[in-house]
């Protein structure tokens, strides 16, 4: 049985890294976020991972990858980095930088290169399901995909 899903750039990009993923649609709901793609799709919230657009104090975008249980501490982000502070990219911004809605975020294949930041527990689930690059969009993936075929820093800024 072949689900009809969007060919998106993240779909091109995979595809182009031989990289095996499964797609996975569902009702896209206006700041619905995790919870509700998780609830939709049968899944563990904590196994989908969202994409986040972040940028330093001077303007400097960066992505970070995090459970969909849990919040980004920007102040302990910002240390990490070495930077003086960091705050979510607002969505015209993110969209530019990406090439991507917000709320349809993919690391994978995005219009600019940004370093992505991937909280460090991802890659001890055996499966996530993370943005395939449009809204109502995910794609299932063993996560040692995700480092394979990103550029990852691994870190701790889970709250």
């Amino acid at each position: 049985m072949s689900v009809d899903f969007p060919v998106t750039q993240a779909v091109r990009f995979l595809r182009e890294k031989k990289a095996d993923f499964v797609p996975h649609l569902y009702d896209y709901v206006e700041k619905g976020g995790t919870q509700d793609s998780a609830k939709q799709l049968g899944v563990d919230e904590h196994a989908v991972v969202k994409t986040l657009v972040f940028e330093t104090n001077e303007k400097k975008p960066l992505i970070v990858l995090m459970h969909g249980d849990k919040e980004v501490s920007a102040k302990n982000l910002a240390r990490l980095i070495g930077v003086k502070s960091v705050e979510p990219a607002v969505p015209e911004r993110a969209s530019k930088l990406t090439g991507y809605l917000v709320g349809g975020t993919s690391p994978f294949g995005m219009r600019t290169k940004i370093p992505v930041y991937a909280e460090r527990s991802i890659f001890e689930l055996e499966k996530i399901y993370i943005n395939g690059g449009k809204r109502g969009f995910l794609v299932g993936i063993d996560p040692a995909i995700l480092r394979s075929t990103v550029n990852v820093a691994e870190i701790e800024v889970a709250i």
